[in-house]
């Protein structure tokens, strides 16, 4: 049957072509026999033709779908969706695994135990079906915690912690393991950063959850899955929601939160939930805890196992000063910094800041110069960015995760991420999302791009024409486009980035079945159909086979798109107004063709560049050009960020940068300078 129906699919398919070439030869006999006016008014018959079924069928189709619920998924089909988010989150969180050196030399052991305030965990008996309720399990033996994850009446779980305790990394680890070594019918552990859910937009976890994998994971929407695999995968289980950061949102959205949570969760439902431990027990006390979660919470690491640990990253012959600094740790001679390193966080900045550089550690010892730890953590943090610039000079081999792709100033990097710790605090949010930069920093996005699009497309017309009607044609577009542009520009900040794939390898039918749609509607709406819309709906196709959205991977997708739409809308534009701008249709005083084609490609690419829905690109290059002028970020933004996320400065959570810790984040905001302050 299956073979019978794509013999029938081709003979509907070569039908269907062999019209299309018919109706083309008509067309071009008429003109050479009669001229192009019967030409003219041939093509105008077909456009007939060929629009009106067009526009039937598609009403047609979309009646259908719109006459009852969304068809359901096979199992088949959520299968190989299921199999294909799995490879996905994999690939992501083993790269970002690599960037954080959360396996270098090897992870450390925090010991994880019960909480032992019980007032922020559910009775035991919902947790557990055994007799007693017990964890301990560390961080450096992951295939445990996961196994005591598995005997969970209904595998939730809480990570609570101090700041820099090591909360997401243990999500991160759980994460990995769990996709490493799968059970049947295991739902496929996703991260997400718990920031953006809007309770009063999505009342249930299912509904924001099915939006991020969405967002994140755009292959899921390949036609090979069905028409709403994210919704499928959800509402049947197949996902396991790890909610990273729910002490970074506001006290009420916590509460509200936790409220969903209980509300969505059915009886097999999964969930791994980090926060800090106050924060998490002020929404409970206020709220309710998380229904049959369990409660774990890390205890601070012992000198020894911190000097272990510092001792194993260090070089078989350590440089100077290391020896009586592992031996001040252990006993205790320096109080402050054995407090310090008592938290993961502290290790890191310890090792990142030292032992990488090979500088002597030794005045970190001495209590005068840094009384208590909070001290000793903010000269590391000052020192931090310089440290690691100055360590990983740029390289241009892809292999190279940790290494810079362009060179960078210290001084300049420490104030452009102190500018965005900034703005990020005035929203507030961790998420440092591109498309949203406009909107935080108020760019005057409206007033600019009408400026932009106004003297281009003046300057564009100008030069088109002879100087009289060209001055006038520049003045007159130019405020046309401008009025035009300033309409909607002023929605650009608001607006998501769009997808757009390029890639023709395995989408070779899909593009010609596109731009065979395009081509039945060009006959009506002429050669701009034929390439802006069927080029535009193959690019916007996911495919089935694909990678986790990254921050740098959504901003190239929607500057493509943007650059698609105004390439086609130009050259189609040109192309049209080149054929109309001809002598013998009275055109001659306008240049002709050469006229036509500049006042086409000029109109063609601010339609395109102003067209569709997607904005976010355009917003995003208007705020960067802007706040570069005012000395506060770098002109290519994307690819200073995406230095600091190769240096470790940065995370990234799905299409988002975060600092890779808050209290990162929290010092860069609270000693940020303004340009006008230096």
């Amino acid at each position: 049957m299956r073979g019978r129906g794509g013999l029938w699919r081709g003979v509907v398919m070569a039908a269907g072509l062999v019209v299309v070439a018919g109706l083309l030869v008509w067309m071009f006999a008429a003109w050479r026999a009669k001229g192009l006016q019967t030409s003219v008014n041939v093509a105008a018959l077909i456009a007939v033709l060929l629009a009106v079924p067009t526009l039937v069928v598609g009403l047609v189709s979309w009646w259908w779908r719109q006459r009852g619920p969304s068809p359901v998924t096979d199992a088949d089909t959520l299968a190989a969706a299921k199999d294909a988010l799995a490879v996905m989150v994999a690939a992501q969180w083993r790269e970002e695994a690599r960037i954080r050196e959360l396996d270098d030399p090897a992870p450390i052991p925090i010991q994880w135990e019960l909480t032992s305030d019980p007032r922020i965990m559910d009775h035991p008996a919902h947790i557990t079906a055994a007799a007693v309720l017990t964890w301990t399990g560390t961080g450096d033996q992951i295939s445990e915690m996961a196994g005591r994850f598995r005997t969970l009446r209904r595998r939730r779980l809480v990570i609570v912690g101090g700041p820099g305790s090591g909360k997401t990394t243990l999500a991160v680890q759980l994460v990995r393991e769990l996709l490493d070594h799968p059970n049947p019918d295991d739902p496929v552990p996703v991260l997400v950063s718990i920031a953006d859910w809007d309770t009063e937009r999505f009342p249930r976890l299912q509904g924001w959850l099915a939006a991020r994998l969405t967002e994140t994971y755009p292959s899921l929407r390949a036609p090979q899955y069905g028409t709403d695999a994210p919704v499928q995968l959800v509402q049947r289980a197949h996902v396991l929601p790890v909610l990273d950061g729910l002490d970074e949102i506001p006290a009420q959205a916590r509460t509200n939160v936790i409220a969903a949570l209980n509300r969505s969760l059915a009886d097999h439902d999964q969930l791994i939930l980090t926060s800090r431990t106050r924060e998490y027990t002020d929404a409970t006390l206020a709220r309710d805890v998380v229904t049959s979660a369990a409660v774990i919470q890390p205890q601070p690491l012992t000198a020894d196992t911190a000097a272990d640990h510092l001792d194993s990253c260090l070089p078989p012959i350590p440089p100077p000063g290391w020896a009586d600094t592992l031996h001040q740790i252990r006993t205790g001679g320096a109080p402050h910094l054995t407090s310090f390193v008592s938290n993961p966080l502290g290790l890191w900045l310890l090792r990142t800041t030292h032992i990488t550089t090979r500088i002597d550690p030794t005045p970190l010892t001495d209590p005068t110069r840094y009384p208590t730890p909070q001290h000793l953590q903010a000269h590391l943090f000052d020192q931090l960015i310089p440290a690691l610039i100055h360590t990983r000079p740029p390289s241009t081999d892809p292999a190279d995760l940790f290494r810079l792709r362009h060179r960078h100033d210290p001084d300049h990097a420490t104030r452009w991420l102190g500018y965005l710790a900034h703005l990020l605090d005035t929203v507030p949010t961790r998420d440092l999302a591109w498309w949203r930069l406009a909107a935080t920093s108020h760019t005057p996005i409206s007033r600019l791009a009408r400026l932009a699009f106004g003297i281009a497309t003046g300057i564009a017309f100008g030069c088109t024409f002879e100087i009289v009607f060209g001055l006038i044609s520049g003045i007159v577009f130019g405020l046309v486009s401008a009025i035009g542009i300033g309409i909607g520009a002023h929605e650009w900040a608001q607006e998501t980035p769009g997808y757009a794939r390029l890639e023709i390898t395995g989408r070779k039918g899909l593009l010609v079945r596109r731009l065979a749609a395009g081509l039945a509607a060009g006959f009506a709406a002429g050669p701009w159909a034929v390439l802006a819309f069927g080029l535009s709906a193959w690019v916007e196709t996911p495919a089935a086979t694909g990678r986790a959205n990254t921050p740098v991977a959504t901003w190239r997708a929607d500057r493509a798109l943007h650059l698609l739409r105004a390439c086609t809308f130009g050259l189609a534009g040109g192309l049209t107004f080149g054929l109309w701008f001809r002598p013998e249709f009275g055109f001659e005083h306008l240049g002709g063709f050469a006229g036509g084609l500049g006042a086409g490609v000029a109109a063609g690419l601010t339609l395109g560049l102003a067209s569709g829905k997607h904005h976010a690109w355009l917003a995003y290059l208007i705020a960067t050009c802007w706040l570069a002028r005012q000395h506060r970020l770098p002109r290519s933004l994307m690819a200073f960020l995406d230095d600091a996320h190769r240096l470790g400065l940065l995370r990234t959570v799905g299409p988002v940068y975060q600092f890779r810790h808050a209290e990162f984040h929290d010092h860069l905001a609270a000693t940020y300078l303004s340009p006008q302050d230096h």
